[in-house]
């Protein structure tokens, strides 16, 4: 069995994160309806521009516990990917908190 560098195991392995991505959209200090705007924004964008990867942050739970928008924010992606607009959905790798790093799908290739 071959033995890989960090980065290239962390490749097979499926954790592309922040580093990987074409462009970041940070939402560590937005509000639910900002961020619920911003990913809205993005999907739409996306489905008339070139297909690209996109990380997205988000800030981790207050100390003690409470509310995030990772629920709020993988519905809507989930939401996006059931639409065909995002062709890969999953976390970022724990180094680069939390988030998650999508493929946007982009415009559709015309048939003619």
């Amino acid at each position: 069995m071959p033995h890989f560098e960090e980065f290239y195991a962390d490749k097979l392995r499926g954790s592309l994160g922040v580093r990987d991505a074409e462009s970041v959209l940070d939402l560590r200090n937005a509000s639910r309806e900002q961020a619920a705007a911003s990913i809205q924004d993005m999907l739409e964008r996306s489905r008339f521009a070139q297909s690209k990867t996109v990380a997205i942050r988000l800030a981790p739970p207050p100390e003690g516990g409470g509310e995030t928008l990772f629920q709020p924010v993988g519905k809507a992606l989930l939401e996006a990917k059931k639409r065909g607009w995002v062709d890969r959905l999953q976390t970022l790798p724990a180094q680069d908190g939390l988030g998650f790093y999508i493929a946007l799908a982009g415009k559709p290739a015309s048939k003619d």
